[in-house]
């Protein structure tokens, strides 16, 4: 294998020498315009990063007035109007402006040269499904200077709030969740095109690496439910602006078969948030523990069972909404149930640990408190899914502290992970491990002060998305809004260790930037050359492949 690793390696080093300085420099356009029309995966995966570190730090900034507004009871700085646009925006804004587009850039960056293709399947479609994300999130957040204000019925938009009691500015918001749900469908279906026609000779399915299984399986799960919260959005807009009664009762609809539609395109979405960052732990904790990964295939099949369980178990957000005893039963088995394979995944990252020699840089931290944190919020999941106990957790801050375990120290820790991993891939230089750690400790502090808390405010009844609250929860709320702000402010800290990779300040990293690290993409130069891989690199799945050992 090192023999391989070492052609391939000088086979690419020497197209980058031929190339001279193009290979590291576009040929076409230069300036902004070159980041307008690029169609290269590199350029295109760096546009999603940043894109979404800007809405990091704009829903993050919304989160923190949240919390400033609970530091103690009572209305201390804004009115409940303006809090309810608040949490409605935050919600929205992290969740399809902040981890969803990372997870885009970092599949745009790192699949091509993980398979051996040269760039996505199709390049122009790339540029296309990127560019409607600033647009989508531009008109969004042009509500919140409308008349009447920005969206303010939380995240999930239930009907008759969003389409009776709605703001006016409602309309432009279903548009831009038409036009976000278009860029992720489109970038669903590069994705599949790429891995299933650009592999390097030689690698078959079962050779790729946990993070292109992983995003694989994701973009199915894009193509299948964007389509339904496109059909629910539009039906929010007949009943808004055309006089159709989907939701009202009223005119003869139900309520709450917007909830259905919505939580069957919600709970896969779940999982499209953290399928991508499992495959990223499954390639960071092999590499740190020098070992290889243990049961690739049952990570794979696992991965699978997660997607195809996720079709089965909305209704368990739905548990208090008068569902017959029988419905409540298989939804309650079921959500257990999706416990397993994801057991399966916490079990294998352990068993890769085990005797490992395992070594301790800023990403394997990252990684290891994805794995700590993440099964926090997976014991509450389990919680969550028995109906009598629902009954009590619902609407509760339980649940925000349940939601909040696996979206913040699951997948934003497993995308920080990747930055630190790849950044010498990137940039060509390490990231300061002395900055990274100070990152990760604070971090760590940060989220675990803002939300565990939570877990006893909700099971002691506080309800979520409220502005004031009893005295007996003050003492809660302002451990989790000084974690708030710890955790906030210490991400300012990332974009310095950003900010000094990208200048080229720090050690400069070899091609092989991780000394367990495997996979083609440690082939190449450090950076990588604009365009990775004009003929396809040398594959032998004998000795390279993951399910061969």
């Amino acid at each position: 294998m090192a023999s391989d690793t070492s052609q391939a390696t000088v086979q690419v080093s020497t197209s980058a020498v031929a190339q001279g300085d193009g290979a590291h420099d576009s040929h076409g356009p230069t300036g902004i315009l070159r980041w307008v029309v690029t169609t290269n995966h590199k350029e295109i995966g760096s546009l999603y990063l940043l894109f979404s570190l800007a809405m990091l730090f704009v829903g993050g900034s919304m989160a923190l007035v949240i919390r400033t507004e609970l530091f103690q009871p009572g209305l201390q700085f804004i009115q409940p109007e303006f809090f309810n646009q608040m949490t409605t925006m935050h919600g929205l804004i992290m969740v399809f402006g902040a981890i969803m587009p990372a997870f885009v850039g970092l599949a745009n960056w790192m699949i091509p040269m993980q398979i051996g293709a040269p760039d996505m399947a199709l390049p122009r479609l790339n540029n296309f499904s990127f560019w409607l994300l600033p647009v989508a999130f531009g008109i969004l957040l042009s509500t919140l200077f409308m008349e009447g204000g920005g969206p303010n019925f939380g995240w999930t938009f239930y009907a008759p709030l969003s389409t009776t009691y709605a703001p006016p500015s409602t309309s432009f918001f279903i548009m831009s969740i038409h036009l976000a749900g278009i860029s992720s469908i489109l970038g669903a279906i590069n994705i599949i095109a790429t891995i299933f026609n650009l592999r390097t000779p030689g690698m078959r399915l079962m050779d790729m690496s946990l993070f292109v299984w992983t995003w694989l399986i994701t973009a199915f799960l894009l193509i299948a439910v964007m389509p339904v919260l496109a059909g629910v959005v539009t039906m929010m807009l007949m009943d808004i602006n055309f006089g159709t009664s989907f939701f009202n009762a009223a005119g003869g609809g139900d309520p709450v078969l917007f909830q259905h539609l919505f939580w069957f395109f919600g709970h896969p979405e779940v999982y499209i948030m953290i399928l991508p960052a499992f495959g990223i732990v499954s390639l960071i904790v092999p590499t740190f523990a020098r070992k290889r990964l243990f049961g690739y295939a049952s990570m794979v099949y696992a991965t699978a069972a997660i997607a195809l369980l996720s079709f089965l178990v909305w209704a368990h957000h739905m548990f208090t909404v008068g569902i017959p005893l029988v419905g409540e039963l298989f939804f309650m088995y079921s959500t257990m149930l999706i416990a397993v394979p994801t057991g399966v995944k916490i079990f294998n990252w352990i068993a890769t640990l085990f005797r490992g020699s395992i070594s301790f840089e800023v990403p394997m931290l990252f990684a290891l408190g994805f794995i700590v944190m993440f099964t926090i919020g997976g014991l509450s999941g389990v919680m969550l899914a028995i109906v009598p106990a629902d009954f009590q957790y619902h609407d509760t801050y339980f649940v925000v502290a349940h939601f909040h375990y696996v979206l913040v120290p699951g997948a934003l820790f497993a995308i920080m992970a990747a930055a630190y991993y790849w950044m010498p891939k990137w940039t060509g230089y390490y990231a300061s491990e002395t900055l990274g750690k100070w990152h990760f400790w604070l971090s760590v502090i940060g989220v675990n002060l803002t939300f565990f808390p939570m877990h006893f405010s909700g099971l002691a009844g506080m309800p979520r998305r409220i502005p004031d609250y009893a005295l007996q929860f003050a003492d809660f709320n302002m451990l989790s809004s000084i974690g708030g702000f710890l955790f906030g402010f210490s991400q300012l800290i990332f974009v310095w260790v950003l900010i000094k990779a990208i200048r080229g300040s720090g050690e400069k990293a070899h091609a092989h930037a991780w000394e367990g690290a495997d996979g083609l993409e440690w082939t190449v130069p450090s950076p990588a050359p604009l365009h990775t891989f004009d003929t396809p690199p040398p594959f032998d799945p004998l000795t390279e492949s993951p399910s061969r050992h």
